[in-house]
């Protein structure tokens, strides 16, 4: 059988993946084998993907763990995080957006496990790596060896977090979400640096974390020497080829990029979404039991929370979730057709090793084998070249760069080159700072006037020492309730306010090189963060995330702009989106969508369908584009081709026009037969809108 693209582009799941959905999102104990991590009793396969609260705001936690939910995910992980400003030697805050304890509860909530990443060292691109700067000043203290100082300030902040989290509850063995915890944070790859003195440090916080009683299991990443019982781990952009250290411990990858971090004077990275499915589905087709994304949503850099002197604001990570919590597409819904596809395995996967057998050069099987039958991956490594494969008497073929997965070890239900065509048009609401929508603030009421700046909680703060016309802004906010984009594409560098929050640092007359970026990027081979690049020529960002919950939506809100090197203020918009466009394009040759297969009985319905979705309450207001023949080009550039059924617009109008979701079967049966004895296809762009 041939492999096919996943046959449906979907926005937003709005049902509950039950058939790999844990109850409730509770255990009671959670143990480890060679195998898999084992919850009560039962080896489980784990998708996870990273969310880090103090990138967004609490009102939005909840829509985000949802929508990660509904991709397909089994356990949130985050770092702990505390907001740095504090300044008092051995005080950490956790409110607002730094609330831990509510943030656990909003995944526990949702039914998900949690993955709590406790550090104290967390690096995430995090100011100071996420430690205090209080610490900085302990007399006679080293960081991160065996340094009495040190391992006393770390001592106290680990037993701090697991008790606050005891208290609530929030360790598996209590009915809680928590279901593993890790210490320290890719220590290995800097401990060789510390000499002896490494080596005594990782036995000691090894030991530590362990004497602290949790009940779950601890890991360390990245730290091949982890002593027992924690479990080493794997970061990377491919893991299926890590062995853990000791044969009783399992194959687990706590760091998938899905991108990589944004930097001012450098393009934006991005990484093709037939790559990542192809890296997660290679890991679990050797062997591996537990994989995280990171990030799965990324989030902002609010503030002055970025680390390094060239970290951008954004932290968007070419995440499944974009920056401002809406879905990026196709990366979400063929992440989480990947996760179908692979728990549709999961009986198998935890049930034996694999079998591996060779299918040719550079192509393979690995087949897992039980009593119930078996399942079986089929991938090609080869990075230019298509192959047809011969596995247990049937032909199939497969894309170069790619894995089939085949749950009965016969009907392949996914494939990770085959990506239905998707693309968002955003359409924004925009209000531009000499608008009637903007106000000029005329008195004499602030500047920062020096460059060594601290973050101002309160705007009393302000030094009164210039003229401020220039620097002070209101603004109404649009209408809506969803999230604002800042422009400042028109400014220099320096830093911005909303209401006194911070929104962070801007660098617009930074320009990345201008080459180095290309249209299309092949996702075939090997991947690192320099690989696929765009915006060449252009700033990092000009785009800035202000939540609706720092504004007033009637009512005039404070921009405050801290420059450096001079801009037009008078550019400066802010918008919101109002409606965004869908788009598949499903060939006859496809199968079904892959929420219709039954494990033992396949799939319930022979016709390939084209599904679309929108966002939220949002339905779909009109059909751009219709072609059932012979379509050609990509979403947003679709023409007719050599034939087209007359009737198509008027068939996917009537089927999806007022609706927010639906679904249009890729059939002659349907539409007629345009152009007998030829493959047939369906490409829709559709609008969803308010």
């Amino acid at each position: 059988m041939q492999s096919g693209c996943s046959s449906f582009m979907i926005l937003l799941a709005f049902l509950v993946i039950g058939a790999f959905e844990f109850e409730s999102g509770f255990a009671t104990t959670v143990t480890y084998d060679h195998r898999a991590l084992v919850i009560d009793g039962h080896r489980r396969v784990l998708l996870s993907g990273s969310v880090h609260y103090p990138r967004t705001t609490p009102e939005v936690w909840p829509d985000i763990i949802r929508k990660s939910k509904d991709g397909g995910l089994d356990v949130i992980e985050t770092y702990v995080f505390w907001n740095y400003h504090e300044p008092v030697r051995g005080q950490y805050y956790f409110e607002g957006r730094f609330d831990l304890v509510r943030f656990v509860k909003v995944v526990q909530k949702a039914g998900l496990f949690v993955h709590l990443r406790i550090g104290p060292y967390a690096c995430a691109e995090w100011n100071y790596g996420g430690f205090p700067l209080w610490l900085h000043f302990i007399p006679g203290i080293q960081f991160r060896t065996s340094n009495t100082p040190f391992k006393n300030e770390m001592e106290r902040f680990l037993i701090m977090i697991v008790d606050m989290m005891k208290e609530e509850k929030l360790f598996a063995s209590q009915g809680g979400p928590i279901i593993l915890a890790q210490v320290e944070n890719e220590y290995g790859n800097v401990e060789w640096a510390y000499g002896v003195g490494g080596e005594l440090y990782v036995n000691w916080a090894a030991s530590m974390a362990v004497s602290l009683n949790t009940t779950v299991p601890w890991i360390m990443c990245q730290q091949a020497d982890a002593p027992d019982p924690v479990i080493n781990t794997c970061n990377g952009f491919y893991c299926d080829g890590f062995t853990p250290n000791s044969p009783s411990k399992p194959a687990m990858w706590t760091e998938n990029y899905c991108g990589w971090f944004l930097a001012f004077g450098y393009a934006v990275p991005y990484r093709p979404v037939e790559d990542l499915a192809f890296s997660v589905a290679r890991f679990f087709e050797r062997g591996g039991t537990f994989q995280n994304y990171y990030m799965y949503f990324g989030g902002t850099n609010f503030g002055r929370t970025a680390g390094g002197p060239l970290v951008a604001t954004s932290y968007d990570y070419d995440a499944p979730i974009d920056e401002y919590g809406f879905i990026r597409e196709p990366k979400w819904s063929h992440l989480r057709d990947l996760h179908k596809a692979i728990k549709n395995c999961e009986r198998h996967l935890v049930a034996s090793d694999p079998t591996y057998m060779s299918l040719g050069a550079k192509l393979e099987a690995h087949v897992y084998n039980n009593s119930e039958g078996c399942a079986a991956f089929l991938a090609n490594i080869d990075n230019n070249a298509d192959a047809n494969v011969s596995f247990h008497g049937n032909l199939y073929r497969l894309p170069a760069w790619s894995v089939s997965i085949l749950p009965d070890c016969k009907n392949v239900i996914f494939n990770t080159a085959k990506v239905c065509s998707s693309y968002e048009n955003k359409m924004n609401v925009e209000y531009n700072i000499a608008s009637s929508a903007w106000y000029w603030y005329e008195e004499h009421v602030g500047f920062w006037s020096d460059s060594s700046f601290t973050e101002p909680g309160l705007l009393e703060q302000i030094n009164t020492t210039k003229d401020a016309s220039d620097y002070l802004w209101y603004f109404t906010a649009p209408e809506g309730d969803g999230p604002l984009s800042l422009n400042l594409a028109s400014m220099g560098k320096g830093q911005a306010w909303v209401n006194g929050q911070g929104i962070g640092r801007y660098w617009s007359a930074y320009l990345s090189p201008k080459e180095g970026c290309s249209d299309h990027c092949d996702y075939r081979g090997s991947y690192d963060s320099n690989k696929c690049l765009k915006n060449c020529g252009q700033p990092a960002q000009t785009l800035y995330h202000v939540p609706r919950s720092w504004v007033v939506d009637s009512g005039e809100n404070l921009l405050v702009l801290h420059e450096e090197l001079g801009g037009d203020p008078s550019k400066i918009t802010v918008s919101t989106k109002s409606g965004h466009g869908v788009c598949a394009h499903i060939s006859e040759s496809d199968h079904p969508p892959i929420d219709l297969w039954e494990p033992g009985s396949g799939f319930n319905q022979s016709s390939p369908e084209v599904q679309l979705s929108c966002y939220n309450e949002w339905k779909i207001v009109s059909i751009n584009f219709v072609s059932f023949g012979t379509p050609t080009g990509q979403c947003g550039k679709f023409s007719h081709g050599n034939c087209s059924a007359h009737n198509a617009i008027q068939i996917v109008q009537e089927a999806c026009i007022g609706r927010r979701r639906c679904s249009v079967p890729v059939s002659v049966h349907k539409f007629g037969d345009p152009c007998p004895g030829m493959l047939k296809s369906l490409a829709v762009e559709a609008i969803c809108s308010l």
